[in-house]
């Protein structure tokens, strides 16, 4: 077997581009609200599969709801991201994503789903279940932290 990697670009907002993924950075009290899965003891970004007849804005609602239990929020788009899995240096398979960020108002309880909890940083965690992209992704949101 070859050597894997990932690869993963971020571009403007571009609602053309044909998501499959949405990535949600969510503001609680002024930290970061990361989530986390019940199989796993790293920390993730709220968010998911786009489903069929959904829009992107819409999967970002359901997923930060079913992964927080996040009720009163607002949300805006930010970036989109492509990554991309390669085997000795060739693409083997890639998708879109669009990037938000949500400035959370009101947690509900953490609804029945994959994610064991959400808790609040004041920055990103070293153990990110996704660290080849998310901090990446982070350095364009991380300015909205502040507000």
């Amino acid at each position: 077997m070859g050597s894997s990697s990932i690869c993963a670009k971020i571009v403007d907002w571009d609602e053309s581009l044909p998501n499959k993924y949405v990535v949600v950075f969510s503001r609680y009290e002024g930290r970061l609200l990361l989530s986390r899965h019940k199989d796993r003891d790293t920390w993730e970004t709220q968010g998911g599969h786009i489903e069929p007849g959904e829009s992107p804005e819409d999967a970002a609602r359901r997923e930060l709801w079913e992964e927080s239990g996040a009720e009163d929020f607002t949300l805006e788009p930010v970036c989109m991201y492509w990554a991309e899995e390669r085997v000795d240096g060739k693409p083997e398979s890639g998708a879109w994503g669009a990037i938000f960020f949500a400035d959370i108002k009101t947690l509900g309880p953490m609804p029945e789903s994959e994610m064991a909890e959400a808790r609040g940083f004041d920055a990103l965690p070293e153990n990110v279940t996704y660290p080849y992209i998310t901090p990446h992704i982070f350095g364009r949101v991380q300015d909205r932290f502040k507000g």
